[in-house]
């Protein structure tokens, strides 16, 4: 083996403990984060007992789940009963390993190490595990994923409960990842690529894709709500009607699995929305992050992490705001509102980019994306004045029906 090939191997090996790592204790704060602003959303404290202001809350939890007792349904499934919590985790925890939380370090090594030799890597590192070519895409492939060990975990507790619950989600991930898919196709036409990379570079040379792409932005928020099974999109769980959905039969580790894939789905979705529409770790207005340098890769991070977290926050203002869902309302959002609007958005936007194409060929980066945004801006006053007075989707408020007098 190459020293340069030991070089990439042993950055990939660090860079993949680092971010696993962050991945498996950001989750756990995240449960801190998330009982807090529920207790603040709610006037009570939150918890506030273990620990100095509650932080060892998590240590807690953690513990707990893991000295709690292992049940078993006795006319489950038992292998798929064991094999689902772990084909819900293992796709949502390497999810991230793909998306760039920094610009590139520049790397010049040469070192002698004494179990594996001379080990050399020179140029710029990307801040990710790999830094894939197809980009969004493989997180599409693989957080689709999920759905069977939610739906092998619903049908494998023989439990008629975890089966609506499996069945649900399997409708529900079906409905949302086809709008999902479609909304990125804008972002596909106007960078030019898939991989993460391309564009964020794109989104440098021009602007933020929340203003030239900002229907492709909205669809995306709305199918990553529902990607995520949190309200008002937890109809897979729905307490009040299937008990807990699909791990109602689960305990201990492998309860605690699907809540950590769930946490971990929502950093991903957050991630993603920073990444394609907020400039990923660009730092707006200076070109000085784009330098290299160890610096600008810290300052960087610092940017992108600023932009996760307020999603990761919105996430959550959401889930602690609004009520559930009927699902005759989940169904008919996804596939009568979202796909007609990310389908017919896909065409309006190609048109756009041909006859910017065909009558602006010299315009600059900056100038297409002006262009496209005030497009956008128009649609968007149009969409939302139709959505405000209930010509897109309705509430559950009385419905106006014609009553017809029978005359004897």
């Amino acid at each position: 083996m190459t020293p340069e090939m030991k070089g990439f191997l042993l950055f990939t090996v660090i860079k993949l403990v680092a971010v696993f790592t962050m991945v498996m204790v950001g989750v756990a704060l995240l449960t801190l984060m998330e009982r807090k602003l529920a207790g603040w959303f709610q006037n009570r404290p939150g918890p506030n007992r273990v620990g100095p202001w509650g932080i060892l809350q998590p240590a807690a939890d953690g513990l707990k789940n893991f000295l709690k007792e292992e049940t078993r349904p006795a006319r489950a499934n038992q292998a798929l009963f064991i094999l689902a919590p772990a084909m819900s985790f293992v796709p949502a925890v390497s999810l991230m390993a793909v998306i760039p939380l920094a610009a590139p370090l520049p790397v010049n090594v040469d070192w002698n190490l004494w179990l594996i030799g001379r080990v050399v890597y020179q140029g710029a590192m990307p801040i990710a595990v790999a830094d894939l070519p197809i980009g969004f895409l493989f997180i599409l492939a693989i957080s689709s994923m999920g759905v069977y060990g939610i739906a092998l975990a619903g049908w494998s507790s023989n439990s008629k409960y975890s089966l609506l619950g499996g069945l649900r989600a399997a409708a529900q991930m079906i409905s949302y990842e086809v709008a999902m898919g479609l909304s990125l196709i804008p972002v596909l036409l106007l960078s030019g690529n898939v991989a993460f990379s391309e564009v964020i570079a794109q989104q440098q040379a021009g602007l933020w894709f929340i203003g030239p792409l900002f229907l492709s932005f909205f669809v995306f928020l709305i199918s990553g709500f529902a990607e995520t099974n949190r309200l008002p999109f937890d109809l897979p769980e729905a307490e009040s009607e299937l008990v807990a959905g699909y791990h109602s039969e689960y305990s201990a580790m492998k309860f605690s699995m699907f809540y950590i894939a769930e946490y971990a789905h929502i950093v991903t979705i957050a991630a993603m929305l920073a990444t394609l529409f907020f400039g990923g770790w660009d730092i707006p207005f200076t070109t000085w992050d784009e330098q290299g340098g160890a610096l600008q890769t810290v300052a960087t991070h610092a940017a992108f992490f600023a932009k996760m977290f307020f999603w990761i926050f919105f996430v959550m203002w959401i889930r602690w705001t609004l009520p559930r869902f009927r699902y005759d309302q989940l169904m008919a959002l996804g596939w009568k509102v979202l796909l007609p609007m990310a389908l017919g958005y896909v065409m309006v936007t190609a048109t756009a980019i041909w006859l910017l194409d065909q009558f602006l060929p010299t315009a600059s980066p900056l100038q297409r994306s002006g262009v496209l945004f005030g497009m956008n801006l128009v649609i968007a006053v149009v969409l939302f004045w139709g959505f405000d007075r209930g010509r897109v989707v309705r509430g559950t408020g009385p419905r106006v029906t014609t009553r017809v007098r029978m005359e004897a």
